[in-house]
């Protein structure tokens, strides 16, 4: 799988592997000669301390992890994060040199109720003083691992909230049952620089004919 993503970056496109925390230094030095790059899928706040079984972004950034996920929604629910804990994390990325990925998006009552886009400027408050130091990623809730995706005209919608909010210098990806059935039309939207891609990533067929799309 390595060299046909390695080929699809050479083609112009970045492209990031965060697998679990167990294989990410086997990962990064396989890696280590490729134009592709790891990431970390979640971290701790602090980089020391009496944290069983919690990985520090130190600890990420030693196992050769160049990213970090921040906020996904499957954690921020397992583990009630807060705004405090996220930008504690973030500054936590940051500070070993690494690139937060930061992810919002809304569950399906809030876009039910029409709140979809006030729920997701709210949560980019806790990147909007540091917006040109990272990636945000738009995952709306409802749409994870569930086979739905947004209408294009809602991403798109969604997208230039984003883009207004932080600014030209933030890169703005979509996650959320991406497929490769559906990548070329969600890389078309204006805003979206890219894609985070779950469930299909975990088959190599699929997961390189989504990273050659767009």
């Amino acid at each position: 799988m390595l060299d046909g993503a390695e080929a699809a970056r050479k083609d112009g496109r970045h492209i990031v592997i965060c697998p679990p925390a167990t294989l990410l230094a086997a990962f990064s030095e396989a890696c280590r000669d490729t134009d592709v790059q790891t990431g970390g899928q979640d971290c701790h706040t602090e980089p020391s301390g009496a944290h069983t079984g919690d990985l520090s972004a130190d600890m990420l950034s030693d196992a050769g992890a160049t990213y970090c996920i921040v906020g996904h929604s499957e954690v921020r629910a397992a583990r009630v994060e807060t705004d405090e804990i996220l930008r504690a994390k973030v500054e936590a990325v940051l500070r070993v040199g690494m690139v937060p990925i930061f992810c919002v998006g809304e569950s399906l009552d809030e876009r039910q109720s029409l709140k979809a886009e006030e729920v997701v400027n709210r949560q980019l408050d806790v990147v909007a003083n540091k917006a040109d130091r990272v990636i945000v990623a738009y995952e709306p809730i409802w749409a994870i691992g569930t086979g739905l995706t947004p209408k294009i005209e809602d991403i798109a919608a969604m997208h230039a909230t984003m883009h207004a909010k932080v600014g030209a210098k933030t890169p703005l990806l979509y996650g959320g049952s991406v497929k490769p059935n559906n990548a070329v039309d969600i890389l078309s939207i204006d805003h979206v620089g890219g894609v985070l891609v779950g469930g299909a990533s975990l088959l190599a067929k699929d997961f390189l004919m989504i990273a050659r799309a767009g």
